[in-house]
């Protein structure tokens, strides 16, 4: 069957059948809260589909995933269709949804200042025998929210170009922005290519309505901050 067929297929079943199917074809995001939770229900009744039960549960919290994720098994069973084995499956499934958020509330980085922006940096730059340019994307609040590799090069050049750089800025929402890379000979002093890149980007970033925060140079033995000597 090809990969039209099965989509026609499929769409001639009831709504409430396939939303398993749907998670294959088009992927998670396509899914509604109620047909998630379906998937975790897995089968209904003979009275309601595993759809009508998601939505019969989600309707008793008033379509909140936080209250949801408040309710015991006792609570779920209380509803007609729902048994242990439904209610353990979606209490897991609300707990490791939690954990996810706290596992990723412990890994928050917000730089201070721009010796936390190196010391952040070593496990990518460390022992390189080539220039690479990073940027790192911040919120207001300078918490990192990527860090994003743009380019390798030789041993004294790598290019860093202004459009790859701010599409990856605009894509992470951020509203501030640090430039890092390399001088694998260890000297710290920027060159004029550096100066006039910096300022080239400090201009397009202005433009975008992004602060540049900083650019550093980043060698083994320590760094230099374009910041920190008013070179910005």
């Amino acid at each position: 069957m090809s990969y039209s067929d099965s989509v026609g297929s499929i769409k001639s079943w009831a709504e409430d059948d396939r939303p398993r199917e749907k998670l294959l074809i088009k992927g998670k995001s396509a899914l509604s809260d109620a047909e998630l939770l379906a998937i975790l229900i897995g089968m209904g009744t003979k009275d309601h589909s595993a759809v009508d039960l998601a939505k019969i549960i989600l309707q008793s919290v008033d379509y909140d995933l936080y209250k949801l994720s408040r309710l015991s098994v006792s609570d779920l069973k209380r509803i007609k269709g729902i048994g242990e084995a439904k209610a353990i499956s979606i209490i897991s499934a609300m707990e490791l949804g939690r954990r996810k958020r706290e596992n990723e509330r412990s890994k928050r980085v917000f730089l201070t200042d721009s010796q936390s922006v190196y010391n952040h940096m070593k496990p990518h730059m460390l022992d390189l025998p080539h220039e690479e340019f990073w940027i790192l994307c911040l919120s207001k609040r300078l918490e990192i929210l990527k860090t994003v590799h743009i380019s390798t090069g030789g041993l004294a050049a790598t290019l860093a170009d202004p459009r790859v750089i701010f599409r990856h800025a605009l894509e992470n929402s951020c509203t501030s922005l640090v430039l890092c890379h390399n001088h694998p000979s260890g000297n710290l002093n920027p060159s004029q290519d550096d100066i006039q890149l910096t300022k080239k980007l400090k201009s397009g970033a202005h433009l975008l309505e992004i602060t540049l925060s900083d650019h550093i140079i980043f060698t083994d033995s320590g760094y230099l901050s374009f910041a920190d000597q008013g070179l910005l």
